[in-house]
């Protein structure tokens, strides 16, 4: 059977039994912070067995896309040797909502398997948990499998568990005896890892909830989850030996061999296609999943696969980007059954050409290193690699730990971790402190519970309410308090904190502060005010902690601005989204009164028509006046209308959706508890001032509005009149007179060479007449007046076609900065000398060192004023090498 027929008549058997098929959930989870990627079929239905949302049926069946690569279910070493281990995988899956338990399960599972399948059952066997009496029970009396294939075992092979506490329960699996030709070991059996024996299908029954004190108390619903390897599955009905002979890698792999050349085989030799081809599997769907290469989180885990195919092509003589191009041969496979790696090939593809090409630059010199390292070790009898030299194919190659260690042990070597984890360590302290900062804390001491503090500031910026002094500090004169009620805006989603002021009225004073800064403590904000001094009924208030009554305001001028930025991001995500499409995402946002920074996910640089578009379309949407409609629905509602949301970020049963529409379209549906104006005419205007790099795969706009946008443009404008004005392109094309002006200039500066470099051949005409000889050799060592290195060097190539036979040794002042030149004539070349050992002893009395090649090498230094006196020591080396050498 081939892997789309068995995914089928799984899905059909369940359907037919009133389950419900669902779509596959993405590999990127959208709402567990917990999971790197979807690892198992039941993450999507997680809250259902936690009791925290209803399923819309009780009967549920998919085929799930899952990736595992890291924590507990790591099967990347595996790949590639292991015929069944992958990155990627398909899980087939039925589940039970508190609908049918054992009974059916079991005989559903052998029913599908014996019949469905048609798996001989005497080759089939059933495991149960050491104590589930009932399990044992079922599969005897409700099914015709050999009594003896019925086995118990404990814990590690037989239960399930979500965590150390939590829905938990017994699982019975099926396993199928492929035969001896598998195995021959006698003691090969069930769960043993044994090739000949394997696992083809779970079914866990989910009846317990596990207590803190490890008690078990029965769940007032029982559920059923199953899971079974479709590319286990395909090998086994085909009859195959490896996962790899089915038709899920085959075309893959034969798409391999005809980049590279090299036959595939299922020994050793045929592990770099496997591994390539498990890898571009889980790229592509992780890609295609909104996932991005990165340098944390789930972008470094495919950064690491990726690097690892890339490295395994260079096995196969694959220099040059190619995994990219197998992309199309995986959508031609399962494209159908995962209509959007088809949807978005083309986006995956670039990404993975991207990523390839970066990391190729640096591959090949990192191998390069990685030679030179091993041979160093094994040149001093060691057995280890240093962490230091992990460390640096690491920093300097964008090695992996992993990939180094995988290539030490393909060389019998292994690998220093914990030395690579301290250099790693030491990297990062020094980071920190080269970007740490003195931060102030405000040291809260207060008895009781903080009062809850509501936010009202959406509708709100002035409001009367009742204050609660917590603490004042004489020396800064700032007072801490807490109120019942407050307009200020406390920092999240990337919006800044309000501020704005304070008016207490007493009686034997009225208190103006200035609020400064808020902060959330649990459900509390905390307001600090800078007061000039403290009235002593305000003193009473702090010390006995007396509620008053008082005005916030926050501050217009702060307000407003951050307002029009924030919707701006709105408006700005959905242009991007619409240019570049739906791999689009918010990566992280600035939004203050000040400009407003959005980075989001995409894999190469706009261009300057590209921006201009996405600039065109914001302003579009902010002349259209569409309204701004903050909405409170359920998270499931919001889902359904295709709210965005910001990765990351957990929301609760109720969130705020921010809609801007009008009554024919609909621009964007974002989740947000951000401030926002109430229509985008309010906006104004939208101007993009930059437009950068963030990290890799990610780029950000930074970008203004309203008034902030005018004085932008108006201080633009004013530049570009006098740019015209120094042009003296008034009525004229400005750029195209510059263009004439910057050839005319370059026309100069290539005459101006010329004559340079005719100068430059009739001094070093005259150097080369008054050359000194140090035994049979002419020497040149002079100072010269060069501007820089390049014109050093040009005086030492006309040197050294001066001399025909000699050597030359020349030396300036730049900046300070004192560097050397030497050149070898080419039959001196010949006979062995080497400008690189001149240069370098030379250079040392400079404070510094240099390389090159035998004919010409440069020097830098720091200590210009020992130019001379290294220029003078040139004869006497000269002399010493001739002596060695015997010239």
């Amino acid at each position: 059977m081939t892997a789309a027929e068995i995914r089928q008549l799984f899905l059909d058997f369940f359907r037919e039994r009133q389950h419900l098929i669902v779509p596959s959930a993405p590999v990127v989870p959208q709402d567990d912070p917990t999971l790197l990627f979807t690892n198992a079929g039941m993450n999507q239905f997680k809250p259902y067995f936690l009791g925290l949302a209803k399923p819309e049926a009780t009967r549920v069946a998919d085929t799930q896309k899952c990736i595992r690569v890291s924590g507990k279910h790591n099967d990347l070493e595996e790949v590639g040797v292991s015929p069944y281990h992958h990155t990627f995988f398909e899980m087939l899956g039925n589940w039970s909502f508190g609908d049918y338990f054992k009974r059916d399960s079991i005989r559903w599972g052998w029913e599908l398997m014996t019949e469905g399948f048609k798996l001989p059952k005497d080759k089939l066997y059933a495991t149960v948990y050491e104590t589930d009496d009932e399990a044992e029970e079922l599969w005897k009396g409700e099914t015709d499998i050999i009594p003896s294939h019925v086995l118990r075992f404990g814990k590690k092979d037989n239960w399930w568990s979500m965590g150390d506490t939590g829905p938990c329960g017994p699982c019975t699996e099926i396993h199928i005896d492929r035969g001896p030709e598998f195995d021959s070991d006698p003691k090969a059996f069930v769960n043993t890892d044994s090739r000949r024996y394997i696992e083809l299908w779970n079914h866990v029954f989910i009846q317990f909830d596990s207590r803190a004190d490890g008690s078990l108390v029965p769940l007032p619903a029982k559920h059923v989850d199953t899971g079974a390897g479709l590319e286990r599955f395909a090998t086994v009905l085909g009859g195959h030996n490896s996962n790899y002979d089915t038709d899920l890698f085959q075309p893959i792999i034969r798409a391999i061999v005809d980049a590279s050349g090299k036959e595939y085989s299922q020994s050793e030799t045929g592990i770099p296609h496997r591994v390539i081809a498990d890898h571009v599997r889980c790229l592509t769907f992780a890609i295609g999943d909104g996932a991005m290469p990165g340098n944390e989180g789930r972008g470094y885990v495919l950064r690491r696969i990726l690097r690892r195919a890339a490295r395994f092509g260079r096995k196969l003589e694959l220099h040059e980007p190619f995994i990219y191009k197998l992309v199309p041969v995986l959508v031609d496979t399962m494209g159908s059954v995962f209509p959007e790696i088809k949807e978005r090939h083309s986006h995956i593809a670039r990404v993975i050409e991207a990523e390839e090409s970066h990391f190729g630059k640096t591959l090949d010199r990192g191998l390069e290193q990685f030679d030179q390292v091993i041979a160093t070790v094994r040149g001093s009898n060691a057995s280890e690699i240093p962490g230091e030299e992990v460390f640096k194919l690491y920093d300097t190659f964008g090695f992996p730990l992993d990939l180094t260690q995988l290539m030490a042990r393909e060389n019998g070597l292994s690998v220093d971790e914990a030395g690579f984890t301290q250099a790693m360590e030491r990297q990062r302290a020094r980071a920190r402190a080269a970007g740490s900062f003195k931060a102030e804390r405000e040291d809260l001491v207060f008895d009781g519970e903080l009062p809850e503090t509501e936010f009202v500031g959406y509708t709100s910026l002035t409001i009367a309410t009742d204050i609660l002094p917590v603490s004042y500090d004489p020396e800064s004169g700032r007072l801490v308090f807490v109120v019942k009620q407050t307009p200020f805006y406390v920092e999240s989603g990337g919006q800044v904190s309000d501020s704005g002021t304070l008016e207490i009225e007493l009686d034997d004073a009225t208190v103006h502060a200035r609020v400064n800064g808020v902060s959330r403590r649990d459900k509390s904000v905390l307001h600090v005010a800078t007061l000039d001094h403290l009235s002593a009924e305000l003193q009473k208030a702090v010390a006995e902690k007396q509620w008053l009554r008082g005005e916030l305001s926050v501050s217009r001028e702060h307000r407003l601005p951050t307002q029009y930025n924030h919707t701006a991001t709105h408006l700005l995500h959905a242009a991007l989204r619409a240019a570049f499409g739906d791999h689009v995402h918010q990566a992280g946002s600035y939004v203050g009164p000040d400009y407003l920074r959005f980075d989001y996910t995409h894999f190469n640089k706009p261009s300057l028509e590209e921006l201009g578009s996405i600039e065109t379309q914001v302003n579009e949407w902010i002349r259209g006046n569409y309204s701004v409609n903050p909405n409170i629905m359920p998270l499931t509602r919001a889902q359904e209308l295709g709210a965005m949301a910001l990765f990351g970020e957990k929301y609760g049963d109720e969130v705020r959706m921010i809609e801007i529409s009008d009554e024919e379209s609909i621009v964007s549906r974002e989740l947000c508890g951000g401030c926002h104006v109430n229509r985008t005419g309010d906006i104004g205007v939208f101007v993009i001032k930059a437009e950068t790099s963030a990290a890799a795969g990610i780029r950000r706009v930074e970008a203004l509005t309203g008034e902030t946008a005018w004085r932008y443009l108006a201080d633009q404008r004013a530049k570009v009149e006098q740019f015209v004005d120094l042009l003296g392109s008034a009525g004229s094309d400005p750029a195209e007179k510059l263009r004439l002006t910057l050839d005319e200039k370059k026309a100069l500066q290539k005459e101006l060479d010329q004559l340079r470099g005719q100068l430059a051949g009739s001094a070093m005409q005259s150097l080369a007449q008054n050359a000194q000889m140090i035994g049979s050799i002419r020497l040149v060592a002079q100072r010269v007046d060069a501007h820089n290195l390049d014109q050093l060097k040009e005086m030492g190539d006309a040197l050294r076609d001066q001399l025909s036979s000699g050597i030359g040794v020349l030396g300036m002042v730049a900046e300070d900065k004192p560097a050397l030149a030497v050149v070898v004539t080419p039959d001196l070349v010949k006979a062995g000398w080497d400008a690189v050992p001149i240069v370098k002893e030379l250079a040392k009395s400079l404070k510094g060192g240099g390389g090159g090649k035998p004919h010409l090498a440069t020097a830098g230094g720091k200590d210009a004023s020992m130019l001379d006196h290294s220029l003078s020591l040139a004869p006497a080396l000269i002399q010493k090498l001739s002596e060695a050498t015997g010239s």
